[in-house]
């Protein structure tokens, strides 16, 4: 079965069994393109096709697609990170805010069904980010341009690109997490496709999706180069440790990552402002420790150390400051 036909079917499976979700439009995307693709094989006729650059009339180039997806996808991600953010929510809360939370949103009670919901959305995240790629790779060779390797770029800094989105590691730990604590030939059948690996020590969470698709993200830190502890996930989606961010952001641990200069920029990818938005990975935190317990205790031990020191030597200087001493 062909990805378009395999897309469109997904996508009205799931809008039978909920609300409408945005997706990405591929037919009429595509229809665009062979409409395109018509209009450059009569303009070749009248001129020579040495030129790698579109006709000068073609409504593609002229914004009809670009702005078109470019809607659809920041859609899909807004989706995607609004329902994510509750069901994380919904699960990691306790006493009387879970309840509350229980109470006013609709989401199913069961524990195999907060599983399926994770499930859904990841599955949901990962088929609309395949089926954006597909359509630029198409627009890359019918007009023999990387038009859509740029437009990818542009979607990455924009953060509308949505393996991007630090909500999609949240929601993989999330349901691994439930499979550990509900150990059942139901929950293991659904999670065989993902799992959390350490080849050369090096963790890596991968999910599989349709034999063909797959989703591998890095949870070793870039700045300390060991296995991430306390993750955060920046405005960017490039993930560290937390002391790690503090030390890059210049800002102290008491202070926090919210206290960063706009101007602060992600050691990555160079982007600025990306820390006063830091999102805590706690599903991700709690996968890694119950994955490498012996190396979790003695990460935190030391870790418990430093953040006395830092803790000791901010407020020494703030009663220095303070005496005027």
């Amino acid at each position: 079965m062909k990805f378009t036909k395999k897309y469109e079917t997904y996508m009205r499976g799931i809008r039978t069994k909920e609300e409408e979700l945005p997706g990405v439009g591929l037919k009429r995307l595509k229809k665009m393109l062979k409409k395109c693709r018509s209009d450059l094989t009569s303009h070749s006729h009248h001129q020579t096709a040495s030129s790698s650059e579109c006709a000068g009339h073609c409504s593609v180039c002229d914004g009809s697609f670009f702005p078109s997806l470019l809607d659809e996808m920041s859609a899909v991600v807004g989706c995607f990170n609004e329902k994510a953010k509750k069901l994380l929510e919904l699960h990691l809360a306790s006493g009387f805010k879970k309840y509350a939370l229980w109470f006013t949103s609709r989401c199913h009670r069961s524990h195999g069904q907060l599983i399926q919901q994770g499930k859904d959305l990841v599955t949901y995240a990962i088929i609309n980010a395949v089926a954006m790629r597909k359509i630029l790779k198409k627009y890359d060779k019918i007009h023999y341009s990387k038009q859509g390797q740029e437009f990818k770029a542009q979607a990455q800094s924009l953060h509308i690109e949505i393996l991007q989105s630090p909500r999609l590691s949240e929601l993989m730990a999330f349901y691994m997490n439930l499979r550990r604590s509900k150990n059942n030939e139901a929950a293991m059948e659904l999670f065989g496709d993902c799992s959390l690996t350490f080849d050369d020590d090096q963790p890596t969470l991968s999910c599989n999706l349709f034999d063909s698709m797959r989703v591998d993200i890095s949870l070793t830190c870039s700045i300390c180069l060991d296995t991430m502890f306390d993750p955060v996930a920046l405005s960017c989606g490039h993930i560290f440790c937390y002391l790690c961010c503090c030390s890059a952001a210049s800002v102290t641990i008491v202070d926090g990552l919210k206290s960063a200069h706009h101007k602060s920029k992600c050691p990555l990818c160079r982007q600025a402002g990306v820390f006063p938005n830091a999102v805590h990975l706690d599903e991700l935190n709690m996968l890694l420790s119950y994955s490498c317990p012996e190396y979790w205790e003695k990460r935190m031990q030391m870790e418990r150390v430093e953040r006395v020191r830092l803790a000791k030597e901010h407020w020494e200087s703030q009663c220095r400051a303070f005496l005027g001493i």
